[in-house]
């Protein structure tokens, strides 16, 4: 008995936090439904208007719906098909005095979550909807677990679950107890300043100012001058004194975002602030000392750099003695779901919005992206979405249009066919000369061989060797 007290108890909780409605053209079968419908435990919307229906499952009042058609309409499955746009998440069952195996089939495969042969069984329509009850509010205590989720795993304001992710986030947490420079490394877009501030919040120094600046959006004199500060005069339309960053965040932390950007004077000055600790306003003779903890952010390779000429040495290994690699969106696709989520709070939250998350094709389709823009490519798709989306869920056609369409990358893999080395060493071979307009010597030095090796492989080809001769008359 108690165990049925129970059952009885829990089942009236499922029935009340869903609300079916009922479309069915025929007044008295609409009517009986909804009476026996209201015996089960629900309480349902019955109408026989398409339109209203439709406006229902679009508000998001009605998540399952269950809909009469007649197979011999010219077009039985269009309500089906409408209501799926409506809402991809919605639960309809479709009911019919046309039964057969395949028309079961059609809709299922379109997207029904039953087909039921009229007159309704009770006991099968009672299953049925308790299923969907127990469906739907399990999707709700999984969305309040995500929810919990999202809040144990954000780290001062990253959010990631992955173990590239949670690697970063416990070597972050070591380096912060110390007062020592810091290199980020990753790709554009992967988070590096924020990163560059969860360090700064955890340190000891967390109360002192953290001062940013992208070295990559300034010409030299300009950063000088941001960096470093200047003195009345110094240059034309200095008119006044001003501190630069390294004064106005003494004490605290300097974030320098895409360091590898910065020219080799400017790299010699940045030697010396870390080195000596001072600093020297554009125009100014006095040197000033600073005391700051100094975290650097590139997107690029500095040990290539440097092996090229075109980052010092010395502060490479100045600030790359602690160095942390922050992962691209496609080493972490784990966190695809968890960083939408946490998108989609924010965003509900700016466009008095209340979505509830995406559908599962939509999903499917996350994942399957390159993701080049890495996560702050995710965040701009999932604030345009919020925007454009017009239901609870968004689906396909509320992502940026070319989302929508099959991935460059899925069409190469489709156009791709098996060839020798042989093969694609011509076809290489070719396209280099293309590029340098036939010139052997220059092609040459692209593909890294010798002039003779390269006529060798031309000859072996069946290729045009005759040397390219510029209208100078040099042979290239």
């Amino acid at each position: 008995m108690a165990y049925a007290t129970y059952k009885s108890v829990e089942v009236a909780t499922l029935h009340t936090s869903l609300t079916p409605c009922i479309f069915d053209d025929e007044p008295l079968e609409r009517d009986s439904l909804s009476a026996l419908i209201s015996d089960i435990g629900y309480e349902p919307i019955p109408t026989g208007d398409p339109e209203e229906a439709l406006r229902l499952i679009r508000s998001g009042r009605s998540r399952l719906v269950l809909a009469s058609i007649h197979m011999q309409n010219s077009a039985p499955f269009e309500f089906l098909d409408r209501a799926l746009r409506c809402d991809p998440g919605v639960h309809l069952i479709v009911m019919t005095a046309d039964y057969t195996l395949d028309n079961a089939l059609e809709a299922i495969r379109r997207g029904a979550t039953d087909f039921l042969p009229k007159p309704v069984d009770h006991a099968r329509l009672k299953r049925t909807l308790d299923e969907v009850a127990a469906l739907y509010d399990q999707r709700r205590r999984v969305r309040a677990l995500e929810e919990q989720l999202l809040k144990d795993l954000e780290f001062h304001g990253i959010v990631g679950k992955s173990p590239a992710m949670l690697e970063v986030f416990d070597f972050a947490r070591k380096v912060a107890r110390h007062y020592t420079n810091v290199l980020l490394v990753g790709a554009t877009g992967t988070g590096k300043e924020l990163v560059a501030r969860a360090i700064h919040q955890i340190s000891p120094v967390s109360q002192q100012r953290l001062a940013v600046c992208n070295c990559s959006a300034m010409v030299d004199t300009l950063l000088e001058s941001q960096l470093f500060g200047h003195v009345r005069g110094a240059f034309t339309g200095a008119t006044d004194t001003r501190p630069g960053l390294f004064e106005y965040a003494n004490g605290g932390t300097v974030f320098l975002d895409e360091v590898g950007e910065t020219s080799l004077p400017m790299q010699a000055k940045l030697l010396r602030v870390i080195q000596n600790r001072e600093i020297q306003r554009v125009g100014s003779p006095e040197i000033k000392q600073v005391n700051v903890r100094l975290i650097a952010a590139t997107n690029r390779d500095l040990r290539a750099e440097v092996l090229t000429g075109r980052f010092r040495e010395d502060l490479f290994y100045r600030l790359s003695s602690i160095q942390i690699r922050i992962p691209s969106l496609s080493e972490r696709l784990e966190d695809i779901p968890l960083l939408v989520q946490f998108f989609l709070k924010k965003y509900n939250d700016a466009y008095g919005k209340n979505i509830a998350g995406l559908t599962r094709r939509t999903q499917t389709l996350l994942l399957q992206h390159p993701w080049p823009g890495n996560v702050r490519e995710l965040e701009n798709v999932i604030s345009t979405a919020c925007i454009t989306a017009t239901g609870d869920f968004i689906d396909i056609s509320d992502l940026p249009e070319h989302l929508q369409h099959r991935s460059p990358r899925l069409a190469n893999d489709e156009d791709w066919h098996p060839l020798s080395l042989d093969e694609v060493r011509k076809h290489h071979i070719q396209k280099v000369l293309q590029m340098c307009n036939g010139n052997r010597l220059r092609a040459a030095q692209i593909l890294g061989i010798g002039r003779t090796s390269l006529y060798r492989y031309l000859k072996r080809d069946g290729l045009d060797i005759r040397p390219h001769t510029h209208s100078t008359g040099a042979a290239a």
